[in-house]
């Protein structure tokens, strides 16, 4: 990366590994390494940001390039769209833009390239009017051509809602661990650490932060006082609603929220298990950090032949692998990681783990299906498949005063009651 790495330089490179099919959770810790920590803020905001708009961007680049750069050049083709998510999105200087990023291009070591970016910035100030309608409807809102068109199926009279909240900065939501002390009491802390917060409506645990935080200036998060948690995810542990002694899976543990959540409900027996080691390495961590204990595994889920003892479970967490679409404005790269074909793919797998980790759960016991999905084939579809198969299943009515009653199960659409858009299905063993 050399000595002349710095914010655009990472963050092109951050961009152009998307598009080649990685995600920012796998580049960016590593990418942000090699620039000063005073540059970290403004890589995360150039990358972050022209991924949530790069449908759009990518169309005015489209417009203003003859030759569509390729291959090798992939870093530069990022830069453009980087270029232009700074001319339309951030308050910095637009002479300011043209020189860093023709810079930039410099020193990607690129230097070919930088009378290019020069000349596509300059003809866009030039051309922004006629650039501004560049694309297709769903490019000029950022999204994919399929998203759109599934998002205008599935939530006609809320899609515009859902859209705008979907292209919004997340707010930073907080879980504070009751074992340890009071919401009040932490509220307090916070207001004296000069971090203006307010209590969640719908999660006795949560706090939504007025701006976000680093998680060091955080009172207490060293001592395991408080969690980073969405307000809709910490809807899990409360509708399984664990009780002392109970044995508990959670099938698809990774990152260890809603597993450390679990264990601050009650004192159960938690096995928290997931496909992937190294994320489940997190879980480990964030365990550790909270002063709570866990048997961790490193499974598959959908195959309990290959690590289940043959005691039953009490309650049953399944986070099921999905689209991540309730999540697209905190996880921007989604947009470009997914793909129409996917939906099906996930579908499958998620019954597939339904029908693998039903035979697990004692009688009378709960089996908790949750997804961060807005999309009905992924979340009420499957339950509703899966309720016609087992004659054992039925939905277990709990009081929420959230969400929509979806026939089965509730959805949360991304913004309600400020947070991501997430499904869940009760599930009762008679």
């Amino acid at each position: 990366m050399g000595r002349r790495a710095n914010a655009r330089t990472q963050a092109a490179r951050a961009v152009a590994a998307v598009v080649r099919g990685r995600s920012l959770a796998d580049v960016m810790p590593r990418l942000s390494q090699a620039i000063p920590a005073a540059q970290r803020p403004l890589m995360r905001e150039l990358a972050y940001g022209a991924l949530r708009w790069h449908a759009r961007l990518r169309a005015q680049v489209d417009a203003l390039v003859k030759k569509p750069l390729r291959g090798k050049d992939a870093d530069v083709d990022a830069l453009l769209v980087i270029g232009l998510y700074q001319l339309q999105y951030l308050r910095v200087p637009e002479h300011a833009v043209v020189t860093e990023t023709v810079e930039a291009a410099r020193s990607l070591g690129k230097s070919w390239a930088a009378g290019m970016v020069n000349g596509v910035l300059r003809s866009f100030q030039r051309r922004r009017e006629e650039l501004a309608d560049a694309g297709s409807d769903a490019a000029r809102h950022g999204f994919p051509d399929w998203l759109w068109r599934r998002l205008r199926a599935a939530w006609p009279a809320d899609f515009e809602a859902v859209v705008a909240a979907s292209n919004e900065r997340a707010p930073m939501s907080l879980r504070v661990n009751l074992r340890h002390g009071s919401r009040d009491d932490y509220l307090a802390r916070l207001t004296a650490a000069g971090i203006p917060a307010r209590p969640s409506p719908v999660s006795p645990a949560g706090v939504v932060l007025d701006a976000p935080a680093d998680v060091e200036a955080l009172p207490g998060f060293a001592a395991g006082d408080v969690s980073v948690q969405d307000i809709a995810a910490q809807q899990a542990a409360l509708l399984l609603d664990p009780q002392p002694g109970e044995r508990v899976l959670d099938a698809c543990a990774a990152p260890g929220g809603k597993t450390a959540h679990l264990l601050e409900h009650a004192d159960c027996e938690v096995m928290a298990l997931d496909v992937d080691e190294h994320r489940l390495q997190r879980v480990g961590e964030t365990l550790q950090r909270l002063g709570l204990t866990a048997h961790t595994l490193c499974a598959d889920a959908a195959r309990p032949v290959d690590w289940w003892d043959g005691r039953a479970f009490d309650r049953i967490l399944l986070d099921a692998p999905c689209s991540a679409t309730g999540v697209i404005r905190r996880h921007p790269d989604i947009r470009l990681l997914r793909r129409d074909a996917d939906i099906e793919r996930l579908a499958a797998t998620q019954a597939r783990m339904l029908d693998a980790l039903w035979p697990l759960l004692a009688p009378g016991g709960m089996l908790l299906y949750a997804t961060c999905s807005i999309l009905p084939q992924e979340n009420r579809d499957p339950v509703a498949a899966f309720l016609q198969r087992h004659g054992d299943a039925g939905l277990h009515d709990a009081p929420v005063s959230w969400g929509r009653d979806v026939a089965p199960g509730w959805q949360i659409l991304p913004g309600e009651m400020q947070a991501d858009g997430f499904y869940y299905a009760l599930l009762r063993k008679s």
